[in-house]
């Protein structure tokens, strides 16, 4: 049978901390994908894309496939990385990376609306593909939570950023406190927000 991943993404826009990628495989065997089914059920969440979801709901969904013994992957890139080789770049090789480290390998791949470069197998580029395939979908629940864990370890690291409220994406406050404050080590300096409170036009 046909084993199929689905891979997304965390992070892409936000002003600091990393970004996350993440790839999760359901299992081939029907009873087992059925099974896993009940499960995610009966935790009392509909799977669906991480951003419609609240914190409690992905968080409850995550435990489950852990519980459940899920094939998940994940691959991370951190702010002085994303500098260096640029956010496309670096999503796109994040995304390839979470599929590779899957294990058992998959046999098909599905995206959210990216391609995956130089990757040797069978993979489709959905569109809005985290509000139409449940694997993606949970994909997106992993890499959400996964770094909104470690954007809350970056809030006590770096106190006065507001990091565990907002994870490092740009709101008022976030930019309020980057004005106040400057530019910390995590934030990534070559996005223009930050890069014009650095004053100048390189990282």
């Amino acid at each position: 049978m046909v084993r199929v991943a689905g891979v997304d993404e965390a992070g892409r826009g936000a002003w600091a901390g990393p970004i996350v990628a993440a790839a999760v495989s359901l299992p081939s065997d029907p009873g087992l994908r059925r099974m896993i089914s009940r499960s995610l059920s009966n935790c009392g969440v509909r799977v669906n894309d991480s951003k419609l979801l609240s914190p409690e709901d992905r968080e409850a969904l995550v435990d489950e496939l852990v519980r459940c013994d899920v094939a998940v992957a994940v691959a991370i890139a951190d702010p002085p990385a994303i500098d260096r080789q640029g956010i496309g770049y670096i999503n796109a090789v994040l995304m390839r990376q979470a599929a590779m480290n899957l294990r058992p390998a998959p046999d098909f791949v599905l995206t959210d609306a990216f391609t995956l470069p130089d990757f040797g197998r069978n993979q489709r580029a959905i569109i809005h593909g985290d509000r139409r395939s449940k694997s993606i979908a949970l994909a997106s629940c992993v890499a959400k939570v996964t770094r909104d864990r470690m954007m809350c370890s970056l809030d006590e690291a770096h106190p006065g950023y507001g990091f565990a409220r907002h994870k490092g994406y740009g709101t008022a406050d976030h930019r309020a406190a980057l004005e106040r404050l400057g530019v910390s080590p995590v934030h990534r300096a070559s996005f223009a927000p930050v890069r014009a409170l650095l004053g100048n036009d390189g990282v």
